[in-house]
């Protein structure tokens, strides 16, 4: 992951790896959420992205892409919204619109920063928090709630920092390195990984997602964002 990954993830479905694999998202219903999480604004579909290229910092047809962007992706009992709102060190501070908007069983919010080198992950039950976790190579910005068995063997050491040659651990470094902590939450909560993942999860470069442009009501839409955009190979033929 190349840029800071923030999503969170409405989940009722029992697998949602199986929900992710095999459909696709929908405008409407991803149109829909937009208006309950900022009824203020108004939401512009431009085109779809993958999973993938949202964790580049890229959005349709591999554009940058700027804060006023946001990316849903709709599924049967999954939902799914990346914004750089989300990107919290401390997943307590995660507001309640985010987590009240959509009455899902599991809410999860996962954050990792390839440059900083941090990551952090939060779960609510019913919208009531579980578990929160953040943290740098050498420093804890929040750890709240009982982990969960899956990071036992973190937590033991099993999964070790890995320093360059030649350098000495600093005294109170973490037993891990955050963002592998933050993909297994990924990898255990929805099925798959964007790094080191196996040969039966998903493909995060298959998981598509709604690429919207937020402006204040009654405000015009940006000129590239007034009309969803095209795939390139119907642009090209002039379809």
């Amino acid at each position: 992951m190349a840029a800071v990954v923030s999503t969170l993830w409405y989940v009722d479905a029992p697998d949602p790896a199986a929900v992710l694999r095999n459909s696709t998202p929908d405008r409407d219903t991803a149109h829909a959420v937009l208006a309950r999480l900022h009824p203020d604004r108004h939401a512009t579909a431009v085109g779809r992205a993958t999973l993938t290229q949202v964790a580049a910092g890229k959005g349709a047809d591999d554009a940058d892409f700027d804060d006023n962007t946001i990316f849903v992706g709709s599924f049967p009992g999954v939902t799914v919204v990346c914004s750089r709102e989300l990107a919290h060190r401390r997943p307590s501070a995660v507001g309640d619109k985010w987590l009240h908007t959509l009455a899902s069983e599991n809410t999860y919010l996962i954050v990792s920063d390839a440059a900083g080198g941090w990551g952090s992950f939060g779960a609510w039950e019913r919208g009531t928090l579980r578990r929160a976790f953040g943290a740098g190579a050498i420093e804890f910005y929040e750890d709240e709630g009982i982990p969960f068995v899956w990071e036992r063997p973190y937590w033991s050491g099993e999964h070790p920092m890995r320093w360059p040659s030649g350098a000495v651990p600093h005294p109170e470094a973490l037993p891990f390195h955050p963002r592998r902590l933050v993909e297994a939450a990924n990898a255990a909560w929805l099925g798959f990984r964007y790094v080191g993942r196996g040969d039966d999860e998903p493909d995060p470069g298959d998981i598509q997602v709604w690429s919207f442009t937020l402006c204040p009501s009654g405000e015009a839409a940006p000129p590239a964002a007034q009309q969803t955009r095209q795939p390139w190979w119907r642009r090209a033929v002039g379809l």
